[in-house]
């Protein structure tokens, strides 16, 4: 079965790509590819993600709620857990490059990536605790703490800032009362920079809980935070 990843917003085409193996897109992507592009096979993409949930289940003794077919989706994690984090480290450890692979597992799995990692996985490795602090450090979608309930993430480069997208910031900040980098009091809402969304030609752009959001505007800004409210 393929998806229909080969896209753009007026015509939709097949792709050929098997939709468990597709590496175009993530795993919250295929919780909402049937809503944002139109894909008819919304039954691979719930078997996709039925299947890979069941795998992790298997390697950590854990079990997490499949949301379904949902055009936001909600950060739900599991609790950190060192044991269960061991597992899904023994599991990947073989990989070639390893590293990457386990720490998006990590994030993916917890919702961020706990300093007690750094340890296990230099074990697992046989790398220094500094390189892997060094890697989580480096690339800014690791988490360190665990997420909101929501994320929210507003383009600051330069063709978004060009055309209000610093206002649109500005105004981000006040409305949720964080800057960029916090979340909420609640833990419901947080903020982050991200530094281009490739649609430079559609900016100011946004992103919310991996849905993109082009030619954001005050009207878009206020029905976004609405909706996370």
């Amino acid at each position: 079965m393929s998806c229909e990843s080969g896209r753009n917003r007026r015509k939709l085409r097949p792709c050929g790509r098997d939709m468990a193996s597709c590496t175009a897109i993530g795993s919250n992507t295929r919780k909402t590819i049937g809503l944002r592009w139109g894909c008819t096979n919304t039954a691979a993409v719930a078997d996709s993600d039925r299947n890979r949930t069941n795998r992790r289940i298997a390697a950590t003794g854990t079990t997490r709620e499949l949301r379904g077919f949902k055009s936001i989706v909600v950060n739900r994690n599991l609790a950190w857990s060192g044991i269960a984090a061991r597992n899904i480290i023994d599991e990947m450890k073989g990989q070639p490059g390893a590293l990457l692979p386990i720490l998006h597992a990590l994030q993916e799995t917890f919702g961020y990536i706990d300093s007690e990692a750094d340890a296990l996985i230099a074990d697992a490795l046989n790398v220094s605790r500094a390189e892997v602090h060094g890697v989580v450090s480096f690339y800014h979608d690791f988490r360190r703490t665990p997420p909101a309930s929501h994320t929210l993430k507003i383009c600051r480069a330069e063709a978004c800032q060009s055309v209000g997208g610093e206002r649109l910031a500005a105004q981000a900040e006040a409305r949720l009362g964080v800057k960029f980098g916090e979340a909420t009091a609640d833990g419901h809402v947080s903020l982050e920079p991200v530094y281009c969304l490739g649609l430079c030609s559609a900016a100011p752009s946004a992103m919310l809980d991996g849905r993109i959001i082009a030619r954001l505007d005050d009207a878009k800004l206020d029905r976004l935070l609405a909706e996370v409210k």
